[in-house]
């Protein structure tokens, strides 16, 4: 994945936006950091149909799930009783 510094992501917009349509993914970082991804169209919605559903979309569906909502408490961690003297 191609990295671009802000500076030059803002002012070459045009050839980020091409490189991404060419090369895929291009990251852009401020002052060294990773910052954001400039990803394609056709990735953008591949991974939003991957990704799951949040809940208002679960409860609001055509068939509501109900299971899975609450994940599995853990159990229960019992401290040694205090003796006093």
């Amino acid at each position: 994945m191609n990295s671009w510094q802000v500076q030059d992501a803002k002012a070459r917009f045009s050839e980020l936006l091409d490189a991404t349509l060419k090369k895929g993914p291009q990251m852009v970082t401020r002052r060294g950091v990773e910052t954001a991804v400039l990803v394609p169209i056709t990735e953008w919605r591949r991974m939003r149909q991957v990704a799951r559903p949040n809940l208002k979309e679960l409860l609001l569906g055509p068939q509501p799930v109900f299971e899975n909502l609450i994940p599995p408490r853990g159990g229960w961690k019992l401290r040694p009783p205090v003796k006093f003297s």
